[in-house]
Formats: structure tokens, C-alpha cells, sequence
């Protein structure tokens, strides 16, 4: 099978890309597509992990650390915050060195980076660290995906990409079971410490298994403008999106970090279209499959991610559940995903991405509407079809979507298109935590007051009602100390029914994004670029 590169991605007075070199792939252990696998899986599994472990370590950091709550919020604002900055940037770099020492680089760095937060005495060193932490796992995400489009042939892309979507998804989700463990038996420490001995056996497999490919017309120098302006526009949209929930929508601070990001990817847009060498040939967007794919993530993103930010909140502040039992109720969801991305991954490389991503957005789309009919007292079973039913839709997604986005691009732009696929997840993540945070703050203070009334509560001051309509914005009943127990039990019934409609809405405006996805899908095709992989040369 030929390759065929349909995408110009040269600037004006550019040559004609070349195409890969057709050296035979690497024999035996070094360089096989499947250990080539493992290998990345193992270090993915990493900066996965670390987006959700660490949230079971809050509490535990904030007490032996005397930190705030707003420093406790940065532990994991400062890690996805510097990760969706740097990945476009990233993956860049791993198209012009080469992917596997960035992803060893990335390794390493990661692996250090968390041993320094297990030994940190103060909250300003843990942010300090965490920032690295997110800066290294951006070299090492795109830098994955790099390796696996470069070694894998056509026919079983899909398959690895499924795999590898299988252990982000497994690892995402089992980051709260296994902090929970860790935290409470071992120590908070314990959930940074892990990553080393991990990010060893990464780096070992890396030297061992790992073969750099890279293309011919790869990069040679670097979009320095560029960099900046698009780190800056990045930077501007994910604060405001991170401090909008602090600041309000309608606040100037708000709007202006978003109007500042919008100049800042206009003048980025611009430069590219000048420069030699640009960081991102905008040419790439011309291929609607790859486009959709992008905004396929990104509307993703907000209905997972989004929605099941409030869920955590259900489990363990309205059904009184550990952080242990919490995430063992999210087991189905894990479970499907776990199952579901291979098979994903194979269905698509028979019938295409369009009918598995279209069908996995219809799955989720059903699977928000159902987690909006949840009660206070509903039952685990109900919980786990829904749940369940949400990991099976998100497969497909996970797997389909990134093959479009990195199957659509040269080869010689895998690394680039590796950190477009990412950064429009963490982007996702961040867009959908704050506005259906603004859906449910929005619920939660037209509804309070009046639920309040309603239950015969004495009435309550301005303030008091701010610090309550924030309490119950997170499923917790802003009980006094001392309140009879038969008031407290009103309270408690009445925060969690709001807090339920709270839920109920912004899990039906999640229900309706996935339901926008699904025409979304319908534009992505199968990556017209993904056959120049496996015959890449070898350095």
C-alpha cells in the first residue's frame, strides 16, 4: 500500500514535502510494535494516573502541610494548566528531535519531579513540582502517540491506539481507588512516591524496546513567535476557564484573560501563515476529518469529564461514601472502557471511525441523560448501567477520534497533531468543568433559598447564604455545629435536593453536547496518512 499525503503543510516558497524513508523495520525486540506499546503504555499510564490520584490526597496534603483551600485547588490547577500549555509545543519538539528521546526526556523528568513533591515540607514546593510535572508528561503524551504512529502499520493502528486509550481511561479512573488506598494506608507522599518506581521501569523499557523514527522532512527549526503566542493564548483561555468559577462569568477579569487569549490565537494565526517553518502549518485544518476530529475531543472532554466531576461529589457527599468505595463504584465505567477500547479499536478498522464515534456520542449522550434522573437514594445498580453505559460510549470516542487526528497528519507532523489531540482533551476537561460549574452554581443559588423556605428553615443573611449555596454546590449540608439533630436532618435533605437538581441540569446540558458530537462524527473519515508509519526511517 502506498503512502498518500493529501494535506499541504509547506509555506509559500517551500518545497514539496518528501516522503518517509522505507527502510525495513527494526527485528526482534527493539522497535516491535507491540513492546513499543507496552513501553509507552507504561509511562502514559503515569501522567494519567496523576489527574485524578492526587485529588484523594488533598485533604491529607492540606492538613500536614497547613495549606488553603485555594492552594489546595493549585496542586491540581498548576499540573493541568502547565500540561494543556505545553503539549502542542511538546509534540513539536518530538517531530524535530525524534519521539523517543522526548519521551524519555519526559520520563525521567516526570518520574524526578514526583520523587521531589514526596519530599517537599512546604505547599509552595508541591505546586512548584507539580508545574514541572505537568511539563515533562506534555513531552511524554505526544511523544506516545509519535511512537505508535510511526511503527505500527495501517492495519493494526487502530488496534494499539485502542490499547493505549484503554489504559488512559483505566488509569484516569482508577486514580481515586488507588490514591484512596494509598492515602489511607500508607500516606499522602505515597501517591507521588509511586511514580518512580514506575517511571524507572518506563525509562528502562524505553532504552531497551524503543527505536526513534523520524521523517525525512522533519522539522529544523523552531517557530520561536509562535511558541509564544500560542503558550500565551493558551495560558489566558485555561486560567480564565480555571478562575471563573472563583470570579464569575460576568466578571471583567474573566472576559478579559478570554479577549487576550482570542488576540493572542489571532496573532498566532497570522504569524503562521509568515513564518518558514511554522509550529503548526494551519494548512493541517484544511482536512475536515481532522478538524472534526479536534472539536470531536474537545465536546468529549466536556460531557465526560464535565460531568463526572459533580458525580464524585454524589458518591461520597450525598451517599456518605470513602473515597475508596467511591471509586470502586465508578468500577463499570472503568470496566467498559477497559473492554471497550480494543474492540473499538477493531470496529473501526473494519467499517471507519464514522459510525463507531457517531454510535459511542449516542451512547454517552443516553448515558448523561440517564446519570440526570439520579436520587438521593438511587440504587448502585442503577448507578452502574449508567456508568457503565458511559465507558462503553466513551471507547470508541477515545480511540476513533485520536485516530482521525493523527491519521490525517504527515507523518512529519505526528508529534504536533499528538499534542492537538491532547491539549483539545485537557481544553475539553477545563471548559466543561467551568461551564457546567456555572450551570450548576446557577441551579443551585435560584433553587436554595426557596427549598430552604419551603422546609420551614429560619431564614438566612446574604452571607450566610452565599457560604451555603457554596457549600451545596459540592453535595455538602452547611450544618452549624450544635444544630439539633432534627433540623440538621432538614438541612441535610434539603441541600442534597438541590444540589440534585443542580446536578440533574448540567448532566442534561452534557447529555446535549455529546448529542451536537454526534453530527460532529459524521465528518471524520479514516486518517488518509496513517500507512507512511510503520516505514519510517530509523535514527
Amino acid at each position: 500500500m502506498t503512502s498518500q499525503t493529501t494535506i499541504d503543510t509547506t509555506g509559500p516558497g517551500d518545497k514539496a514535502p518528501t516522503p518517509p524513508s522505507s527502510s525495513a523495520p527494526a527485528k526482534g525486540l527493539r522497535g516491535h510494535p507491540w513492546f513499543t506499546l507496552i513501553t509507552v503504555a507504561v509511562g502514559v499510564m503515569m501522567v494519567a494516573l496523576d489527574g485524578t490520584i492526587v485529588a484523594i490526597a488533598n485533604p491529607a496534603i492540606a492538613s500536614d502541610l497547613g495549606a488553603t483551600f485555594a492552594q489546595v485547588q493549585w496542586i491540581t490547577n498548576s499540573y493541568f494548566l502547565a500540561l494543556a500549555v505545553a503539549l502542542i509545543t511538546a509534540g513539536k519538539l518530538g517531530d524535530r528531535f525524534g519521539h523517543r528521546q522526548t519521551f524519555l526526556i519526559g520520563v525521567v523528568g516526570f518520574a524526578a519531579a514526583s520523587g521531589a513533591i514526596g519530599l517537599s515540607s512546604s505547599i509552595g514546593t508541591v505546586i512548584a513540582f507539580r508545574v514541572l510535572q505537568g511539563l515533562f508528561g506534555a513531552l511524554l503524551m505526544p511523544a506516545a502517540l509519535g511512537l505508535l504512529r510511526a511503527t505500527f502499520p495501517a492495519e493494526k493502528l487502530n488496534m494499539a491506539i485502542g490499547i493505549w486509550g484503554m489504559v488512559i481511561g483505566a488509569s484516569t479512573a482508577g486514580g481515586p481507588i488507588l490514591g484512596g488506598v494509598l492515602v489511607e494506608h500508607v500516606n499522602w507522599q505515597s501517591v507521588f512516591f509511586i511514580n518512580v518506581p514506575v517511571g524507572i521501569i518506563a525509562a528502562v523499557l524505553g532504552i531497551v524496546m524503543l527505536v526513534d523514527h523520524r521523517a525525512e522532512n522533519a522539522p529544523r527549526s523552531f517557530d520561536l513567535l509562535g511558541i509564544g503566542l500560542l503558550s500565551g493564548a493558551m495560558f489566558c483561555l485555561v486560567w480564565a476557564l480555571i478562575k471563573a468559577p472563583e470570579w464569575g462569568w460576568g466578571s471583567g477579569q474573566t472576559w478579559l484573560f478570554i479577549v487576550v487569549s482570542l488576540v493572542g490565537f489571532g496573532l498566532f494565526a497570522v504569524w503562521e501563515q509568515r513564518v518558514k517553518e511554522p509550529l503548526i502549518p494551519l494548512a493541517l485544518f484544511r482536512s475536515v476529518p481532522l478538524s472534526a476530529g479536534v472539536v470531536l475531543m474537545v465536546l468529549m472532554a466536556i460531557a465526560f469529564l464535565g460531568g463526572l466531576f459533580f458525580v464524585t461529589f454524589y458518591l461520597q457527599n450525598v451517599h456518605g461514601m470513602s473515597p475508596i468505595d467511591a471509586g470502586l463504584h465508578l468500577l463499570p465505567l472503568t470496566g467498559m472502557m477497559i473492554v471497550g477500547s480494543p474492540l473499538a479499536g477493531l470496529a473501526i478498522t473494519k467499517v471507519g471511525p464514522r459510525l463507531p464515534l457517531a454510535g459511542g456520542m449516542a451512547l454517552t449522550a443516553v448515558a448523561m441523560f440517564g446519570m440526570s434522573t439520579l436520587e438521593t437514594d438511587t440504587g448502585s445498580g442503577i448507578m452502574s448501567v449508567w456508568f457503565a453505559l458511559l465507558g462503553l460510549g466513551l471507547a470508541p470516542v477515545m480511540v476513533g477520534a485520536t485516530e482521525v487526528i493523527v491519521g490525517n497528519a504527515p507523518m512529519e507532523l505526528s508529534g504536533v497533531a499528538g499534542g492537538l489531540q491532547q491539549a483539545a482533551m485537557q481544553i475539553g476537561g477545563s471548559l466543561g468543568t467551568a461551564v457546567l460549574g456555572a450551570v450548576m452554581a446557577s441551579k443551585v443559588d435560584s433553587d436554595l433559598a426557596g427549598n430552604w423556605a419551603s422546609a420551614g428553615l429560619p431564614p438566612l443573611s446574604p452571607e450566610q447564604q452565599a457560604q451555603a449555596s457554596e457549600a451545596v454546590q459540592v453535595g455538602v449540608a452547611p450544618v452549624a455545629e450544635g444544630t439539633p439533630a432534627e433540623v440538621a436532618a432538614k438541612i441535610t435533605d434539603v441541600a442534597h435536593d438541590t444540589f440534585i437538581s443542580g446536578m440533574s441540569l448540567a448532566s442534561l446540558v452534557a447529555a446535549g453536547v455529546a448529542a451536537v458530537a454526534i453530527a460532529v462524527a459524521f465528518l471524520t473519515k479514516r486518517g488518509e496518512n496513517a500507512e507512511a508509519g510503520a516505514g519510517v526511517g530509523h535514527i
